[in-house]
């Protein structure tokens, strides 16, 4: 079984494996899904690392940014 059966949503040139960008009739598309769900992991991966760095959370952090 190749992979592009079994991810419908790339292509495959040789080793090469490329992401089909042609968003679907909803505006949804396979690679800016993964893409939004890895900047999603970023940012909240640096929102746990600065809550323990401060020792406050994300609403406390708010509440002292706007807070004079």
């Amino acid at each position: 079984m190749s992979l592009a059966t079994e991810r419908p949503y790339t292509h495959t040139y040789g080793d090469l494996i490329v992401m089909n960008s042609q968003s679907s009739f909803t505006g949804f598309s396979a690679f800016s899904e993964i893409w939004n769900g890895r900047l999603a992991m970023i940012g909240f991966t640096l929102a746990l690392i600065i809550e323990a760095l401060t020792g406050k959370g994300i609403v406390g952090q708010l509440v002292s940014w706007f807070t004079f």
